[in-house]
């Protein structure tokens, strides 16, 4: 049966005009009524009208580039990389017709926004989609971004990861490029132990990312190899781990903010590590408001090994992760300009960059 304009208006319980509205998006309508809008088309499937129909499985030049943080250089790096290899006026292709307008979709970290972005996209029939930087780790909204996917790539659309483990289900995607997380916060922990360092505070990102998750193992893992805590299984190092740990956004607020609260809970840390180099910036902050210095009296590190990074007094030791370079391969893979990685799964090394900010712990 054939899905109607009015039913879409009485699954999201607004008029049929101003479904209109939203679908043409000739009209102001408020935020929260348009993904309502939004969500009722995709439950529905519903299309315009039959010659709409009729080109569900063409695609558009348009592409879509989601980011959790638009101003964040994690993320800014990499879809500033991938629209290099995406088109338009002078891209170098020499390819006649080979222009496609990448459009920076920016989800706030939204899950709800990065469902509706995917739903207008797939509206829009978008020639391929890269989706960047660590998932939310809920399975609802795996399930239904595995499903909004699917659908996607049925229409002809091309799926790219970019810093994003491949989802636990569904084989919609050209290719996931997945950044070795736990790798690197492993060997930049092994790199403070080296040191001398045992009492390290973490502080940590979102606890529902997939990328505060594997950082955060990798660094477990390295403490419970140099028996710095007891193995994870027991109640004493689980709460010893969790005791060094605090979690909080991925911005320089939360690392200043954290670091005080692990000095309050751990006065004798020696080193800190950072969920990410803004992280990093934030705990160097609080380091020096205290009255102590870097790395004389406590060591700082971070991860990603932003452009700043280098600059920082001391200048950061982080791990650095080829963000332009991953960006720029996910650009050609959604264009078709590169095959995909055997299995279509890559990972991508993160390299430990030692530098002023860290230092063996006094006496």
């Amino acid at each position: 049966m054939t899905v109607t304009l009015a039913d879409v208006a009485a699954r999201a319980r607004v008029s049929p005009a101003t479904v209109s509205r939203v679908l043409n998006g000739n009209y102001p309508v408020a935020a929260s009524t348009r993904e309502r809008v939004l969500r009722a088309v995709d439950d529905l499937d519903y299309v315009l009208n039959g010659p709409a129909s009729s080109l569900a499985a063409a695609t558009s030049d348009l592409v879509g580039i989601l980011v959790n943080d638009i101003a964040d250089p994690f993320f800014g790096i990499m879809a500033g990389a991938a629209q290099t290899q995406i088109g338009g006026p002078g891209d170098g292709s020499g390819r006649a017709g080979g222009e496609k307008l990448a459009v920076i979709c920016n989800t706030g970290g939204s899950p709800e926004r990065e469902l509706t972005y995917l739903t207008l996209l797939q509206r829009q029939r978008a020639a391929a989609v890269v989706l960047t930087g660590g998932a939310v780790e809920d399975p609802a909204h795996q399930a239904a971004i595995a499903a909004k996917l699917a659908k996607l790539a049925d229409a002809g659309t091309r799926i790219v990861f970019c810093g994003r483990p491949p989802l636990p289900e569904g084989d919609a995607l050209v290719a996931a490029l997945a950044f070795d997380n736990r790798g690197g916060g492993r060997r930049l922990t092994e790199h403070l132990i080296s040191l001398g360092h045992r009492r390290i505070g973490y502080v940590a990102g979102p606890p529902e990312r997939t990328t505060t998750r594997h950082r955060l193992e990798g660094h477990r893992e390295a403490l419970r190899a140099a028996g710095a805590v007891e193995e994870g299984g027991t109640a004493e190092g689980a709460e010893a781990e969790d005791r060094l740990t605090v979690h909080g956004p991925y911005d320089r607020r939360s690392g200043y903010e954290a670091t005080l609260e692990l000095l309050r809970r751990a006065p004798d840390v020696t080193a800190i590590v950072a969920a990410n180099d803004t992280v990093a910036l934030g705990a160097c902050a609080a380091v020096r408001d205290q009255g102590m210095r870097i790395p004389q009296d406590i060591s700082v590190a971070g991860f990603d090994d932003l452009p700043f990074s280098v600059d920082a007094v001391p200048a950061l030791t982080t791990v650095r992760l080829p963000l332009f370079e991953a960006g720029a391969r996910a650009g050609r893979l959604a264009m078709g300009k590169e095959n995909p990685p055997p299995g279509g799964i890559a990972t991508i090394a993160a390299e430990l960059m030692i530098r002023g900010s860290t230092a063996a712990p006094r006496g």
